[in-house]
């Protein structure tokens, strides 16, 4: 049986938060599917395997139908964070389960630690938390070096730098240098049209990967905190981030099917272990 979506909006500083519910409160604790900058229609697949609680996801600030109004300048995760308390408060029925994922698991954290009444579980999964690992500066570096190129030369060639950057498997040396890259053979633009606007490289990216969460705040919270990892993410910089982050609350990492796009069932283009990876979760949250 297909739950009933229904689409929300509510009105925050600076912008127009959209939001969807499935299903009907007071039928299981509602869980929450949040991503940076991925928006809602990223969890579809997930969403549908829970068909037995309500399901909430939402487009982040700047992304799809969430719309800013106050221009196209970097935010971080801070600013996404009030507003995923906005959107709990909206809906009246927490504590919430969570599965963030990528920007949004640092994002996740971040509320966390300001209102860990508002989470029951929180299953981040691989937050790319630059500031955690041990070659935080070479990887820092890279980071202002793609952002450098988005705003030199846009788009296509600095979005070949994140998916090489996104898929280095292992610890970047001191002296990192990207090689030669063709945004053509990634399917990128070759040309720049001009705009400065994405939401990943001139919104997020800096101020997400750059973000340094309150530990101390983090473990004194009532939250139960689970730092995920893919089975076959290896030591990408996002997994090493989940780890990083298990081992300085005290816990060790628990680990999904798939790798960073494990709950993927084909949107986008990638597909994904999303069945294994649905089971996992609903395991974990029953644990709680």
């Amino acid at each position: 049986m297909t739950a009933t979506v229904s689409t929300h909006t509510l009105d925050a500083p600076g912008a127009t938060i959209t939001y969807d519910v499935r299903g009907t409160f007071g039928e299981g604790v509602p869980l929450l599917l949040i991503g940076s900058p991925m928006d809602a229609a990223g969890f579809a697949t997930l969403a549908g395997h829970f068909p037995d609680r309500p399901v909430i996801t939402y487009d982040p600030r700047g992304t799809a139908r969430s719309t800013r109004s106050d221009g196209h300048g970097e935010i971080g995760p801070d600013d996404h964070a009030d507003d995923l308390r906005r959107v709990v408060e909206a809906v009246g029925a927490g504590p919430v389960d969570v599965l963030a994922s990528s920007g949004g698991a640092v994002n996740a954290l971040a509320w966390v630690a300001r209102h860990p009444e508002q989470v029951r579980t929180l299953v981040a999964h691989e937050p790319p938390l630059l500031t955690m690992v041990a070659d935080s500066e070479p990887m820092t570096a890279a980071v202002e070096d793609m952002y450098a190129t988005y705003q030199r030369d846009g788009l296509g060639p600095a979005m070949a730098k994140f998916i090489f950057l996104v898929s280095y498997d292992g610890l970047m040396p001191a002296d990192f240098a990207f090689p030669p890259l063709d945004p053509a053979q990634f399917g990128l633009p070759t040309a720049d049209d001009g705009s400065r606007d994405d939401v990943l490289l001139g919104q997020n990216l800096r101020r997400c990967t750059g973000y340094r969460p309150d530990l101390e705040a983090l473990r004194s919270a009532s939250t139960r905190i689970l730092l995920a990892r893919g089975a076959t993410s290896g030591r990408t910089v996002a997994a090493r981030g989940a780890d990083a982050v298990a081992a300085a609350l005290g816990t060790e990492p628990v680990e999904f099917p798939g790798d960073h796009a494990g709950f993927l069932g084909g949107e986008y283009g990638q597909q994904g272990e999303p069945d294994a990876f649905a089971k996992r979760l609903r395991e974990v949250l029953d644990e709680a």
